[in-house]
């Protein structure tokens, strides 16, 4: 049997996940761990205050709906004992008085389910960002190109390129390693988050818009056979 509650290593820090639904705990790691964090699920109040303490997570995703002592009380309990590690709440109730009274006990965020674990990822990274203060601008430039990832905007030869959110995340997957080749399987699993049922049309779709879109300063170049990359090379590969 699966153990639940083990822990996976990540390279941003570890995540502990508080969460009796297994389903959700899941998801929840699976895309935390994608994100590169470590991920340690408890699920019981008292066994995330004890791992709190032993594990010193960077965050803490904390369901407020647990058996026995619940979210609500665990964040309390943290915040007595001088433990500010950065909290997002997550629970099935959308009420404004849960609401204001987790964010008055000291929680970070507040994300009501159902939700979205692409936006839980995006929760915690903004979270952690928060946390550490202000950070230098992150661009990514390849040839005349340049990615704002933090304003999420994009220009070509010095003139903005309006993205949609799928081709922002994909080009700047593609120009996070500049020359390295990624297979259409590849790229839909990072950006898409979904196995390549479709032999790739979804890829071949948005790198044509995104090579309409930037011109002739567009950096993708394609790998025959294989998939895309992002280059200031000239590409050779296409047909």
């Amino acid at each position: 049997m699966e153990d639940r509650s083990g822990s996976t290593g990540g390279e941003r820090g570890l995540v502990l996940v508080v969460e009796d639904e297994h389903a959700i705990a899941d998801l929840e790691r699976l895309y935390l761990a994608r994100a590169g964090y470590g991920v340690h699920v408890e699920c019981d109040g008292g066994a995330a205050l004890a791992r709190v303490r032993q594990l010193r997570p960077v965050a803490i995703v904390l369901d407020v709906g647990l058996p026995g002592l619940d979210g609500i009380d665990v964040c309390r309990r943290l915040r007595e004992a001088g433990d500010w590690t950065p909290v997002i709440f997550v629970t099935a109730r959308d009420d404004e008085v849960d609401r204001v009274l987790g964010l008055e006990l000291g929680a970070d965020d507040y994300l009501t389910k159902p939700f979205s674990p692409r936006e839980l990822v995006a929760r915690v990274k903004g979270l952690l960002r928060r946390a550490a203060g202000p950070q230098p601008p992150r661009v990514l430039a390849v040839g005349a190109v340049l990615l704002d990832l933090d304003r999420r905007t994009a220009q070509a030869d010095g003139q903005p390129v309006p993205l949609t959110a799928m081709e922002f995340d994909l080009l700047a997957y593609l120009m996070s390693e500049p020359g390295r080749v990624f297979s259409r399987g590849q790229l839909l699993s990072a950006v898409w988050g979904q196995a390549d049922y479709g032999g790739g049309r979804t890829v071949d779709v948005h790198v044509a818009q995104l090579r309409a879109k930037l011109g002739a300063a567009s950096p993708l170049r394609t790998a025959r056979g294989v998939g895309y990359s992002a280059s200031d090379e000239p590409d050779r590969g296409r047909p």
